[in-house]
């Protein structure tokens, strides 16, 4: 396993930074956080996709595989750079302090940023414009097309790709060229975003290396539908003649869901992919490595198999599974790219295929927790049961917080818990973090709010609900009472950085 030492981390999204602003960013707090895992003794820094989000405020549903999200820019670095004055930030509106309101951040920021670009035409030096046509010129398999889709959903008034006029839907040659020339302006404001955003966040990985922390990222499987991915590239997913899928992605009816979930993505045509040596998953790959040191992969299981629903089912239960690309796939990566410091996030219903595409390629896997406790001592989510190549978390976004789910749990299982935990549950989440860094997966990973031991108002994410999720934030960063409690179980077990 190259890359991967015995170590530990947190795992936090940038959004739930606190700070002024409403929402968390790449800013002074964000290195303020870096310095407390280093003060922790925690090297890994574990962050969910990074990409601007769209439909639901989802970091799992974006406008781009490739660009970064503009509501990550910081206010405060934008001042030191001169592209915001303090008067810009003089007068904020009451943002909560312990959520996100998407619906109050979205146009605040966005309205700092094209004041920013307003003066950046105003005053930029030459140099400062070279840069960021350096950077336009080395990102431009991507950076061009994405910023002409956002421009043309800001004059569309942020419709979908698919309810645009023909030409521009299809991407006809002329259309575009004309709305490009007739809107420049909005297309150099996108461009300009994103080199602020990748000029902040390779910034702030670069202080994170000098500290000892690395960054764990998040490859999502699957696109959105109304991204710049599929309106760049329709051929190599199942679209119809109008650009609809025809097919999407999901995951059967479980325990959790009697009829599944209809996540609603787009299905790649993978013979497509494969014809080009899966060049747009290379580009890809390569894009995130340039800003993380590790890379989970969302939903392993569908390199394997994925569950297939026709577009026009409300649920998932007429589904069905279709083989993904399989070992060839990652043959062709690692041909390409080296064996690249990938996570497989090996969840939910797992079959001996899967098993063995993960095992051929050397891939750590995921225990959570949170799953563990069900009186089965054959349960592969208890401790005594891993194998160094795994990755443990108390649990992750998409579950309950480690007090939430021993509050709902039932006595058996609490009890069981506090048997095998030898505690008596008055600090339950920090018993669980004991035994994910007492392990001996390679990495231990909490997240933030187990740390802190919060309950369900603190949770990221319900996957079965609309609205209301990814809005967690801290009011303020841990102490250094809770650094140094982190700092003596790494030491105990054999995780200091």
């Amino acid at each position: 396993m190259a890359d991967f030492v015995r170590s530990s981390g947190i795992l936090l999204h940038p959004t739930s930074l606190p700070g002024p602003y409403g929402i968390g960013d790449l800013g002074p707090q964000a290195y303020r956080w870096v310095d407390f895992l280093s003060r922790a003794g925690c090297a890994l820094w574990q962050v969910l996709p990074l990409g601007p989000t769209g439909y639901g405020d989802s970091p799992y549903q974006c406008f781009s595989a490739f660009a970064g999200n503009p509501y990550l820019i910081s206010p405060d670095l934008l001042v030191q750079a001169g592209w915001l004055t303090a008067e810009d930030l003089a007068e904020l509106p009451a943002f909560p302090a312990e959520r996100v309101d998407f619906g109050a951040v979205i146009p605040f920021k966005l309205a700092l940023l094209a004041r920013a670009f307003s003066r950046f035409q105003e005053h930029a030096t030459v140099q400062q414009h070279a840069a960021v046509e350096a950077f336009h010129r080395a990102q431009g398999d991507w950076l061009e097309d994405y910023a002409l889709f956002m421009a043309l959903k800001q004059v569309h008034d942020g419709r979908p790709w698919v309810a645009w006029d023909a030409p521009l839907r299809r991407r006809d040659p002329a259309a575009l060229q004309q709305f490009a020339a007739r809107h420049r302006r909005l297309v150099e404001q996108q461009i300009f975003w994103q080199y602020l955003f990748f000029d902040q966040w390779r910034a702030l990985r670069a202080y994170a290396r000098q500290k000892g922390v690395r960054i764990i990222g998040d490859l999502p499987i699957f696109v959105a539908h109304d991204s710049a991915d599929v309106w760049q590239r329709p051929g190599l997913f199942w679209l119809d003649e109008e650009g609809y899928p025809t097919v999407v992605a999901g995951v059967p009816p479980d325990y959790f869901s009697p009829t599944g979930q209809r996540w609603g993505n787009p299905l790649y045509r993978w013979e497509r992919h494969a014809e080009e040596g899966y060049a747009w998953w290379l580009a890809r790959f390569r894009t995130l490595l340039e800003q993380v040191d590790f890379v989970r992969l969302d939903h392993f299981r569908g390199f394997a198999a994925c569950w297939e629903v026709p577009a026009g089912e409300e649920t998932a239960v007429n589904g069905r599974w279709v083989s993904g690309p399989g070992a060839a796939f990652f043959e062709a990566v690692r041909q390409a790219l080296g064996d690249l410091p990938l996570i497989a996030e090996d969840l939910g219903e797992i079959t001996p295929d899967v098993i063995s595409l993960r095992e051929r390629f050397g891939l750590p896997g995921m225990k959570i927790l949170v799953f563990a406790f069900d009186g089965n001592p054959h349960n592969p989510f208890l401790p005594h049961n891993f194998v160094p190549r795994c990755v443990v978390y108390t649990g992750t976004h998409d579950n309950d917080t480690v007090v939430a789910w021993y509050q709902a749990a039932d006595e058996g299982a609490r009890d069981f818990a506090r048997r095998y935990l030898a505690t008596d549950g008055r600090e339950i989440a920090w018993d669980f973090l004991r035994a994910a860094w007492a392990s001996v997966a390679v990495f231990a990973i909490a997240q933030m709010q187990d740390v802190l031991g919060l309950d369900n108002r603190a949770r990221m994410n319900y996957p079965s609900r609309l609205g209301g999720n990814w809005e967690w934030r801290m009011r303020a960063l841990p102490g250094d009472d809770i650094a140094q409690r982190l700092k003596e179980i790494n030491g105990l077990y054999g995780r200091l950085a």
